[in-house]
């Protein structure tokens, strides 16, 4: 049972929080809802000691999860940390936990993963304060010593996860069943080896000798993925230390994460299929619309035509859809820059403003252009960089109205080369602009209804823009325009 335990969800989607709290309170927990950063940084320092775990959702508008992370360690460093991430993929993971998060849970999940990945931070919680227990009753006779390590050593042989000890010369004193699966060893027959001789991996055997060096005394856990076979191991090593400080040993502990190569798969199946059955046919349907428009299949009324029309933009609106689908699944599979090379950013933004001028004409915007001499070269994706511009500037053609005003000007600032795409349209409300870059959102209001978009298009520029490791920025006002600011690195020797 586990009534009295409180735990923290912060999401700034209702639907998650509402769902979490009705599947943890089947498990008899206390459960407090945060909607945003604030809200669940504002609850930790409320009561720094009394929540047993926290679930947080990676990616929120406003403060981010990261953030959130980062603050909630500093205010109590025992925390429990399970991060939400929609990314589900190896890299989210092994950053959030470098920052100090225990755990992940990948959107979507299952009401019974959640349940197992909470189940399994109150086991760690549960031993963390059982190995309190033991110390603080060092003191006792032999015979009820014996008695607590007969128990965490049956804790330890249960556990799902794997649990390996070595001593200060790096020889195994204790390997559990599930440790000896993972790594392929004869759990009773490695005991007292070196750990070199008992495991091939390189990895592995490297982190635990970083951690028992007495020359880095600040290196005290190595988090990191080992490919063992067709498995898939995350690995945190940590020091084990005497009262005195001296490094006693370490302890490291394994968990499974086979699955996730399942996932990364699963989404490369999900891409060919959607690649293959569903825009070949839409395209099919496209271009039979454009024939009956020809007239080539016989003469077409005039209501047959709006009708007609109309379908046509629809098909390529799904189309759009399509491509922008399979763009998002290539950046969260860690494919968003499949080549880089240096090239001028003037180069590439010109050719997209030649590109956009025959539309900016058709709707009677002037679309005028800024180059700042001497621009030094980025490292990049020629492709994905014209994705970038293009999207920017036929964002700004489509938002503007007639008789107004598209600005691209490109210069330096300081160790970037700075692109600014300016417009004299419609603008966005002051409520929209922290959620401008989520994917599938769109400022909804009379001045929009009638401009087609997929709400992806922001969300792909900002992830390509920051794979380039530079930066993305909008200001804007109502009725009087927007602003967006490109930054990237120029390329060094």
């Amino acid at each position: 049972m586990n009534e009295g335990i409180k735990i923290l969800v912060i999401d700034d989607e209702a639907v998650m929080r509402d769902g979490c709290c009705r599947i943890l309170a089947r498990e008899q927990c206390q459960v407090i809802a945060a909607a945003n950063g604030e809200e669940g940084l504002a609850a930790i320092k409320d009561d720094p000691q009394g929540f047993e775990a926290v679930l947080l959702d990676l990616k929120m508008p406003g403060m981010s999860g990261m953030e959130v992370l980062e603050a909630a360690r500093g205010i109590n460093p025992a925390l429990l940390i399970v991060v939400i991430t929609g990314y589900a993929t190896v890299d989210s993971a092994v950053e959030a936990m470098k920052k100090g998060a225990y755990d992940f849970i990948p959107k979507p999940f299952t009401p019974d993963q959640l349940r197992l990945v909470v189940n399994r931070a109150l086991e760690k919680r549960r031993l963390e304060r059982e190995a309190e227990k033991l110390r603080a009753e060092a003191a006792r006779s032999l015979r009820d010593v014996a008695t607590e390590k007969s128990k965490v050593k049956t804790i330890i042989t249960c556990m799902a996860d794997g649990v390996l000890v070595t001593d200060r010369e790096g020889r195994i004193v204790l390997a559990n069943p599930a440790a000896g699966k993972m790594l392929g060893l004869a759990v009773n027959d490695c005991l007292e080896k070196p750990l070199r001789e008992a495991i091939g991996d390189e990895k592995l055997i490297e982190a635990v000798q970083g951690v028992l060096e007495p020359e880095n005394p600040e290196v005290a856990t190595i988090s990191q993925e080992l490919q063992i076979g067709e498995s898939l191991i995350r690995a945190h090593t940590a020091a084990v230390k005497g009262e005195d400080g001296d490094v006693l040993g370490t302890v490291t502990v394994l968990e499974d994460m086979t699955y996730l190569l399942e996932l990364d798969r699963m989404k490369g199946d999900f891409i060919a299929m959607v690649s293959h059955e569903l825009r070949s046919p839409v395209s099919a349907v496209e271009q039979n619309i454009n024939l009956i428009l020809e007239g080539m299949a016989g003469e077409v009324t005039e209501k047959q035509r709006h009708l007609l029309s109309r379908a046509k933009e629809r098909s390529r609106g799904l189309l759009e859809l399509i491509g922008d689908l399979l763009e998002i699944s290539k950046i969260e599979a860690g494919m968003a820059l499949q080549r880089k090379e240096p090239l001028q950013v003037e180069e590439v933004v010109s050719q997209v403003v030649e590109l956009m001028e025959g539309e900016a004409k058709a709707k009677g915007v002037a679309l005028r252009q800024k180059i700042s001499p001497s621009l030094p070269p980025v490292l990049g994706d020629r492709g994905n960089l014209e994705g970038v511009f293009t999207n920017l500037v036929s964002n700004a053609i489509k938002y503007t109205p007639t008789g107004g005003e598209v600005r691209v000007e490109i210069g330096h600032e300081g160790d970037y080369v700075k692109t600014v795409v300016a417009d004299t349209g419609i603008g966005i409300p002051k409520e929209d602009l922290p959620r401008i870059f989520d994917k599938f959102h769109r400022v909804k209001s009379e001045k929009t209804r009638g401009i087609v978009g997929t709400g992806l298009g922001l969300s792909i520029v900002k992830s390509i823009v920051e794979a380039h490791l530079g930066s993305i920025a909008v200001e804007s006002e109502e009725g009087k325009g927007t602003t967006f600011a490109v930054l990237l690195p120029r390329q060094t020797r």
